[in-house]
């Protein structure tokens, strides 16, 4: 039916899906905005066509670039991977009528799907269990605050507010007190309204210490629907995922089979085709039952897709083509069959141990090929990380024999393969995979959160031990990490997290044997080892050091930047409220002469998927105002300026 196959994404997605598409015989098209120019998913698509600038709404959300791309280079399929337009109907619609086929179930089903509120009242009638709630009664009135408020209270606290069309975890906020609850109507609905276009809310009872628990299912345009097991997906944080496997550690087989009767009741009471992901919350009584509640229905591939593909040896995406295709699915029900067990883990540039911080900047180093584990995803050394995407950046994914085979297979791959140049969560994840908590499956949707709120040590920043700076000042010392011997020994001064140390270099207990690339063995005490060390203009990152494996340090001479004191003193000062990050002004709650106290919200800042709040370093009066909403500003601006109270 189709022979070209336009990819609408970018990234590891964008990647993946041309991995079986070439594999399959199928050519490929790329789309890639200014920032995607020389992008991985480019290189390795037969063909690439720009669709805009930057920002998201003027290329990969752009229904008409996207269509104009696919008419340009002939191809007659468009797959939209996950995220942007993939669960838009609307999007599957155009593309339908442009006469191109869609990889994707149809859009009358993303439809009742991508309306959460419509799904449940669905998923109600066809007998599937779902969470208490309150889904809107389809009038502006069913939608204001008053009325919001009032069916809260009814409902009782915790609870959930949730985008009526969200996903992605965007649009969502956890209510724990009824003084929050206002902020949280007013920022989930200004979060919908800017991801999906729809400021609609409903709410839903949160299920206390739950679990989340996901059911892949498949269906074809013949009538034939079958799961293909779960996964859980319980470690998030901000109610976005970080760690999902296959098979849950907690799910038996009879209430696998359940949920899976369950899933594809659901695919079937909407006449879905594809690849497709039912989302429960499982909730554990004192007597031990275990009882599941109906979420959502994601109309797409999903991220955590490959572990699914790991213990059931398939390859969805081939799935999916061949159903859009019009071909039959490959297996009945009783044919599929689970081995082992698969773990993934999300990497993000984002700093876990200063509030999960998006991180923009230059990759300085990144060699997946160094461990035998499958890694999928996007970027290249050299590429930039802008604040315009998601902040995930790849994702690593361990199939064992059982699942202490495969932390100890992820764990390895994350000491092996850090990501330099920027700070990420690769620590954190070797940490979390490891944690008690974790190794008994006692974890809830709501625990990270938790420890992020109670100082958990597993959140505090890793300091460089002794090691790391005999290493660095060794690699730092000269040519090949030592100075000709006719030189005599210096003192070498080098700043890392905060710290400064000076150090004898060179140092006799400390050998660099060799050095390639951004690997190098040295000689410690008697001891050789092998540490990633990449020297990148004035910074040598250094990982892979016991007792911080999978930590990256990264290293400066501080007469490099002589400038840095001064620049940390003006991003301290109270005055001047600067941007974290780079990326979008979504709110401005101020304006020029307004008397504001310490602490009180002035700007909010979107990157990467998370909104951050500028406050008040100080009570004073508004003096200046240097942004509005859906201005783009780098990171350290100076958005709002204070006259600080004598």
């Amino acid at each position: 039916m189709f022979d070209k196959l336009l990819i609408a994404n970018r990234g590891e997605i964008a990647c993946r899906v041309m991995r079986t598409a070439h594999r399959l015989g199928y050519r490929t098209v790329a789309v890639y905005s200014d920032a995607d120019a020389h992008a991985p998913h480019v290189q390795q698509a037969d063909e690439a066509v720009r669709i805009g600038p930057a920002p998201a709404a003027d290329s990969y959300l752009n229904i008409a670039a996207l269509l104009q791309a696919a008419k340009q280079t002939g191809a007659d399929a468009v797959h939209p991977g996950y995220g942007f337009l993939s669960e838009r109907a609307d999007f599957a619609q155009a593309c339908i009528d442009a006469g191109l086929v869609f990889i994707g179930p149809p859009p009358e089903a993303i439809r009742a799907m991508g309306d959460k509120a419509l799904a449940k009242r669905r998923m109600l009638d066809a007998g599937v269990p779902c969470a208490p709630g309150y889904l809107g009664d389809g009038t502006a009135q069913g939608q204001d605050d008053d009325r919001l408020s009032s069916e809260a209270r009814i409902l009782g606290l915790p609870l959930l507010v949730k985008a009526v069309a969200g996903g992605g975890g965007r649009g969502m906020r956890l209510v724990r007190d009824w003084a929050e609850l206002p902020d949280a109507l007013a920022g989930a609905r200004r979060e919908a309204t800017s991801a999906f276009g729809d400021g609609r809310l409903m709410l839903e009872r949160l299920i206390p210490d739950g679990r989340h628990i996901e059911i892949q299912i498949f269906a074809d345009a013949h009538g034939h629907a079958v799961h293909l097991g779960e996964r859980d997906c319980t470690a998030q944080r901000r109610r976005q995922k970080v760690i999902e496997e296959a098979p849950s550690p907690v799910v038996s087989a009879a209430m696998r089979a359940a949920m899976g009767r369950d899933a594809v009741a659901a695919a079937l009471a909407v006449g879905y085709r594809g690849a497709g992901t039912v989302e429960f919350i499982v909730e554990t009584l004192k007597c031990g039952q275990m009882n599941h509640f109906f979420l959502e229905m994601n109309t797409r591939l999903q991220v955590e897709h490959p572990v699914t593909e790991a213990i059931t040896g398939l390859d969805l995406v081939e799935w999916q083509l061949r159903v859009a295709a019009g071909e039959p699915l490959p297996l009945t029900q009783d044919q599929i069959t689970f081995t082992g067990h698969a773990i993934e883990a999300r990497l993000y540039a984002e700093d876990p141990y200063d509030g999960w911080k998006p991180q923009t900047g230059r990759i300085a180093g990144w060699q997946p090929g160094a461990t035998d584990i499958r890694i999928d995803h996007g970027i290249a050394e050299g590429d930039e990380v802008t604040p315009f995407y998601d902040a995930m950046v790849a994702k690593f994914i361990a199939h064992g024999t059982d699942r202490a085979d495969a932390v100890r297979r992820l764990t390895r791959a994350l000491d092996d393969v850090p990501l330099l140049g920027l700070r990420s969560n690769g620590r954190f994840l070797r940490d979390l995979i490891n944690h008690p908590q974790f190794t008994a499956s006692q974890l809830t949707t709501t625990r990270l959160d938790e420890w992020a709120a109670n100082g958990e040590p597993l959140l505090q920043r890793p300091v460089p031990p002794d090691t790391a700076w005999r290493i660095a000042a060794a690699l730092t010392a000269g040519p090949g990490g030592q100075r000709p011997a006719s030189v005599a020994a210096f003192a070498l001064t080098l700043h890392c997290q905060g710290q400064t140390r000076t150090l004898r270099a060179p140092d006799p207990a400390v050998q660099v044997l060799a050095w390639n690339g951004p690997h190098a063995r040295v000689a410690v005490d008697g001891v050789q080892r092998r540490v990633t060390a990449l020297a990148d203009g004035a910074t040598l990152h250094v990982a892979g050091l016991e007792p911080c494996r999978g930590t990256v340090f990264s290293f400066d001479e501080p007469s490099a930047y002589p400038g840095t004191a001064t620049a940390t003193a003006a991003t301290a000062d109270p005055g001047r409220a600067r941007a974290p990050v780079a990326g979008v002004v979504a709110h401005v709650s101020v304006q020029v002469g307004d008397v504001v106290q310490a602490g009180q919200p002035l700007v909010c800042v979107e990157a990467m998927k998370m909104e951050m709040w500028l406050h008040a370093g100080a009570a004073g009066t508004v003096r200046a105002v240097h942004v509005k909403p859906k201005d783009p500003v780098a990171s350290g601006a100076v958005l709002v300026e204070l006259e600080i109270a004598a």
